[in-house]
């Protein structure tokens, strides 16, 4: 008996996990859509969606009609209630650290900005600089607060084994301080750091549903170079404390200073600092700028379009530092699809033709043929995405698809 018990529990549980990944993908729906989404009988899904009413973790939504279909029994749609949770989603990069507050349906309800430089984390150690920003964030919001479940994080960099920590970050002072483990004792709750890569794969994902189930390398260039990678929908990596270090990808052996302290990486070429040292002609060799404003970057690449001959030509090097580097990559990975996102994304024409020249040296390219080039000029818009939509997928796996039944409570 316990173990039929037991089995049925665990069965109810999927079940409920099924129809909030659902919800979570596709948005509101009726339950009939609902029952061909997940594959649940029609009586499943009512019992399952009038518990999950009754705990305040969905609603009943008038549905949108159709242009004159405006009699009979009104459409009901089943969504989320907003009000069942809020998360703290955390962006830290070289040049800001961004918190936004965001409630159960994925709809943002506060957000506070500010810029780093060099000296942000050794004037104030990155849990205590952290803590102070979400405090700032409850305060402001302490109905929301009440209800905060999570705190999740976006870093650069190479988190530690046990992901509480960065191991290596390009941000000054970042790294060897125990990030969530801290703030998670402050706090009450879990906290979770993730590598920008990974989510700028996951953001890529739900931002364009072509490319939901598809092969796709995401490549960020701006004050960093970064990679995100799925595999037929699926995030490459280790774990959640892996991914790509694609930046850092040697491109050529004893070549520019990159900030890593290493020689000749993709990223001493391609990143802000690297299209900026060639367009000055700094000689490679010297210390790469500490954070390059995005304004002077914004400069760069308007001196670009205008014709300017050195800036046009530091701009063709990141392509053929890109370019090679996925070359590289192709004899490992074949993705049916190159995404590139953040600032750089605006330079792109400018970098175009020595990717696809390099792209066309590659053995796999010849013979698969070259993998389709898409731009997204957003560049915060596939990180904040992808935070947004693991951490309230974390949410309803966790915490609300476990929940008992309504009567057994």
């Amino acid at each position: 008996m316990a173990r039929h018990a037991s089995d049925s529990d665990t069965v109810r549980r999927q079940n409920r996990g099924l129809v909030l990944e659902a919800l979570r993908l596709t948005g509101p729906l009726p339950r009939t859509q609902l029952a061909a989404q997940t594959g649940l009988s029609h009586a499943t899904i009512t019992a399952i969606t009038q518990d999950m009413v009754a705990q305040n973790l969905l609603r009943d939504l008038p549905a949108e009609r159709p242009e004159g279909k405006g009699r009979g029994r009104p459409a009901v749609d089943v969504g989320f209630n907003r009000a069942a949770a809020y998360v703290a989603l955390v962006e830290v990069d070289v040049n800001r650290t961004r918190l936004s507050l965001v409630d159960y349906g994925g709809t943002l309800v506060d957000r506070i900005e500010s810029a780093n430089d060099p000296d942000t984390f050794r004037q104030t150690p990155a849990p205590e600089y952290l803590a102070t920003r979400i405090d700032q964030l409850r305060s402001r919001n302490p109905v929301e607060a009440a209800n905060l479940r999570r705190v999740a994080i976006s870093l650069q960099g190479i988190l530690d084994r046990n992901g509480t920590g960065l191991k290596w970050s390009p941000i000054a002072h970042l790294a060897g301080h125990d990030i969530s483990g801290s703030l998670s004792r402050r706090f009450s709750i879990p906290v979770s750091l993730h590598k920008r890569g990974r989510l700028l794969a996951e953001g890529t994902r739900w931002l364009d549903p072509d490319l939901r189930d598809a092969s796709v390398a995401t490549v960020f260039v701006g004050s960093t170079v970064a990679m995100g990678i799925t595999f037929r929908g699926e995030i490459l990596g280790r774990s959640d404390e892996g991914a790509t270090e694609f930046g850092h990808m040697n491109h050529v052996p004893e070549g520019a200073l990159c900030r890593c302290g290493m020689r000749g990486c993709v990223e001493a070429y391609a990143a802000d600092y690297g299209v900026l040292r060639t367009a000055y002609s700094v000689p490679d060799h010297h210390a790469p700028a500490a954070t390059v404003p995005p304004a002077q970057y914004e400069g760069l690449i308007t001196r670009a379009y205008q014709g300017d001959r050195a800036v046009t030509h530091a701009f063709n090097l990141a392509g053929r530092a890109i370019g090679f580097g996925l070359n590289r990559l192709m004899a490992v990975f074949d993705p049916a699809h190159i995404v590139v996102v953040g600032p750089g994304a605006r330079a792109f024409p400018f970098m175009q033709t020595e990717i696809e020249a390099a792209l066309a040296a590659s053995l796999v390219c010849r013979v698969n043929g070259t993998p389709e080039i898409r731009t997204h000029l957003d560049e915060s818009e596939p990180i904040f995405r992808g935070l947004t939509m693991k951490t309230l997928h974390e949410v309803d796996q966790a915490e609300f698809a476990v929940l008992p039944a309504v009567e057994a409570r």
